[in-house]
């Protein structure tokens, strides 16, 4: 198999060097910290309907299709905010965009807190994910300006894996709270730890080491904004790092974030502490991973392509293997398999931000990061409303709760798109190696 290099001839061209290095150490490590602070706080906010879903659906009295909106329009605002907010990093720095992003997630999840209707409650989700889509960007850019280029793949790989502390935080500690103290007191107390994170990174965060700036444009000056975005669009790079993030991403975010918890508990007859538990391996399988995959790419480059496509085929092997089990109750022992290589989604979708950092200079670094992020959230919300229109269409008037084979029918559209992703991605990797 031909394993494409660590870097294009035409990005060697295009990416001039660095005037100076980034020092790594403790001042770094110290910077990366306050602002991974905001993604995890981010990621407890994205899942936190994740454990709610059937709440939420008994509070605004909706059905799969008007549940599965909450989590579409919150992907979609994300999604479209990618290329703005890398754009915003470049030109205003990552401390800025992750104080508004702090703003934005605390007002969108204190307005869901109390919202009673389904109209306001989805306004606020919209909110929220305009926040959140300003947390992961950010801190890729100040890793990249406190750590040499080298750490960078590992680090971005403990930033999805620290960040998954607040996907922990969600489904070991929220659902139960949830539980117990209702609706309006669990989500107001998430909103208000917005408060002292906003005051963390106010007043501790540096963006770059003093005394140092980041390389410029040639010529001195940023080019205009469309012509940023297309130079990011033109590098083949760019674009084989989107399809590597939609393709590698959005099964397991289709589960953790909505549709997990509903099949684990309406579909397999798991209470709800047992569905919780399956929800908190998948979170677990995910920094696992995210460690053993950080390890690998800092060594050799040569390991992306076979990373991602491995994990795309196991996926798609584990969820054929469950899906056309006798009965549609596929044993214990597959479940868990399954969760836990859906575990390795998230991990193998930050390969497609090497690819980016790879083949784009620094000054439209965010640009690039901005671009790729959209894709596995654009899968995730055609997954999320493919499989909530499915259910809707596949339940009869009048059952209580969806029948195993509407949810059978309905997961079988997660190969719709893994279908197109992976043709993309062979297809530019050839672009990229010649």
């Amino acid at each position: 198999m031909t394993v494409e290099p660590a870097r294009s001839a035409a990005s060697r061209s295009t990416a001039a060097p660095s005037p100076w290095a980034p020092p790594g150490g403790r001042a770094a490590w110290l910077a990366w910290s306050i602002g991974v602070s905001v993604y995890v706080l981010a990621v407890i906010h994205r899942t936190s309907l994740g454990v709610a879903g059937l709440d939420a659906a008994d509070r605004f009295g909706i059905g799969a299709s008007a549940l599965s909106t909450f989590s579409i329009l919150q992907v979609l605002v994300y999604a479209a905010m990618q290329i703005p907010v890398g754009l915003l990093v470049d030109r205003f720095g990552p401390r800025r965009v992750l104080l508004t992003g702090v703003v934005l997630l605390s007002v969108g999840q204190l307005a869901f807190a109390f919202s009673s209707a389904f109209g306001p409650a989805l306004v606020s989700r919209a909110v929220l994910g305009c926040g959140d889509a300003m947390t992961f960007i950010s801190v890729l850019r100040i890793a990249a300006r406190w750590f040499p280029a080298a750490r960078n793949p590992f680090v971005a790989q403990l930033t999805g894996l620290v960040g998954m502390g607040g996907n922990l935080i969600t489904t070991v500690v929220l659902a139960q709270v949830l539980h117990q103290e209702g609706w309006t007191p669990t989500f107001t107390a998430i909103a208000l730890l917005g408060v002292a994170v906003f005051a963390l990174v106010a007043l501790f965060l540096r963006e770059a080491p003093a005394g140092v700036a980041e390389a410029q444009p040639q010529g001195g000056e940023r080019p205009p904004i469309g012509r940023q975005v297309r130079d990011c669009w033109r590098e083949p790079g760019t674009r084989l790092g989107l399809w590597v993030h939609f393709t590698t991403q959005f099964p397991g975010n289709v589960f953790g974030l909505l549709w997990g918890l509903p099949y684990l508990v309406e579909a397999q007859g798991m209470s709800r502490a047992g569905a919780g538990g399956m929800l908190t391996l998948l979170v677990l399988s995910n920094m696992t991973a995210g460690f053993v995959f950080g390890r690998v790419l800092s060594r050799t480059a040569r390991a992306r392509m076979p990373i991602v496509l491995t994990v795309i085929g196991v996926t798609a092997f584990g969820w054929a293997l469950a899906l056309a089990w006798p009965g549609g109750h596929p044993p214990m022992w597959l479940l868990v398999g399954l969760v836990v290589v859906m575990g390795s989604n998230g991990p193998a979708s930050l390969v497609g931000m090497d690819y980016a950092r790879a083949h784009n200079p620094s000054e439209r670094l965010g640009t690039a990061s901005g671009i790729v992020n959209m894709g596995g959230f654009i899968g995730t919300m055609i997954s999320l409303l493919g499989i909530g229109v499915l259910l809707d269409a596949l339940t009869p008037e009048g059952t209580d709760g969806y029948p195993v084979d509407a949810f059978r029918w309905a997961f079988c559209w997660l190969y719709v798109p893994l279908a197109v992703g992976t043709l993309m991605i062979l297809r530019l990797r050839r672009k990229v190696i010649a």
